[in-house]
């Protein structure tokens, strides 16, 4: 199983799974298109894992970061990897292409050429790699406004997939976490935390417009830290931020500067009222506002309240 697999219990998943476990043995292509951050690396991985190909190689070509100079050489080292001997109709490996509507018209058109098409057998052209292609754009507009090639599109689009974002599939995020606690734990060399529930429910309460990999960074950051109050303050703030903003969209900038503004000076009226009731005292105020003391002091100097007046 793909290291970074992880089995899913959301019913858009499930199904993705099911299919994936349909399309793997076939040389059929396979079109990956969701946002930033929805896991389309891992998941063109889980197919080549499923196939007949699997003991042979993975090779990502990052499409964004290529001129028509490398990407030849790119794909000459497929077709020199075909030169070791003759096909046998099963290919070679899996070449995944990550992002590939950021191809230029020279490489698409190269590209177009190397790939087998209907009146071509598969040995007689250049590339005989399984063929898995992914996006974060709509294909269909590039091809109507001319940015990508109708030929390559239909080529490359045997099978089409669309990836949901974690928002839609939140049943995953429990998954998600243990799997990513456990990855970073053991990578870290760190005890594995175990979260509160009132931790997991602010992560099932987040939009993450990050995706799967937001969700990884957050979780990254509590094993490091090694405190859970401490990351997830970062990610209320991180929503706070994230709801102004989307709810403010229409207004002017000055409006939501001056929310941001407020609900910085509504959390330093809590502190301070904190230390007013303990007299000032820090160790006390945090476990008045039921948080670690650690994230106590790191509030105080995140809103810039004077240590020098505190005690402990």
């Amino acid at each position: 199983m793909d290291a970074e697999f992880v089995a899913a219990t959301s019913a858009a998943m499930r199904t993705l799974e099911n299919i994936a476990a349909g399309i793997a043995p076939t040389n059929i292509p396979v079109l990956l298109v969701g946002e930033i951050g929805t896991g389309k690396r891992v998941f063109a991985r889980r197919l080549h894992q499923l196939s007949r190909r699997s003991e042979q190689q993975f090779r990502t070509i990052a499409c964004a970061s290529l001129n028509s100079s490398i990407f030849h050489s790119e794909l000459g080292l497929a077709a020199k990897t075909e030169a070791r001997g003759p096909s046998t109709g099963s290919g070679t490996g899996t070449l995944f292409f990550d992002e590939i509507s950021e191809l230029d018209a020279t490489c698409q058109r190269s590209l177009l050429y190397a790939l087998p098409d209907g009146e071509t057998a598969l040995h007689m052209s250049l590339l005989t790699d399984r063929l898995i292609s992914a996006t974060t754009r709509n294909l269909e507009e590039d091809v109507r406004a001319g940015r990508f090639r109708i030929e390559l599109y239909y080529r490359i689009n045997g099978v089409c997939l669309r990836l949901p974002p974690l928002r839609e599939r939140k049943e995953d995020i429990p998954l998600l976490v243990e799997f990513f606690l456990r990855k970073h734990s053991m990578q870290l060399g760190k005890p594995q935390p175990v979260l509160t529930s009132r931790t997991m429910q602010k992560f099932l309460d987040h939009s993450w417009p990050g995706n799967i990999r937001e969700l990884e960074n957050f979780v990254k950051k509590i094993v490091a830290l090694g405190d859970e109050q401490l990351a997830v303050l970062d990610l209320g703030t991180v929503v706070t931020e994230t709801r102004a903003k989307q709810t403010a969209q229409s207004r002017e900038h000055s409006l939501k500067a001056a929310a941001k503004a407020a609900s910085r000076e509504a959390e330093r009226d809590l502190i301070l009222v904190a230390l007013e009731r303990t007299r000032w005292n820090r160790k006390r105020a945090a476990e008045g506002l039921q948080i670690s003391y650690k994230s106590f002091l790191y509030k105080l100097k995140q809103i810039g309240l004077e240590e020098s007046r505190t005690n402990d």
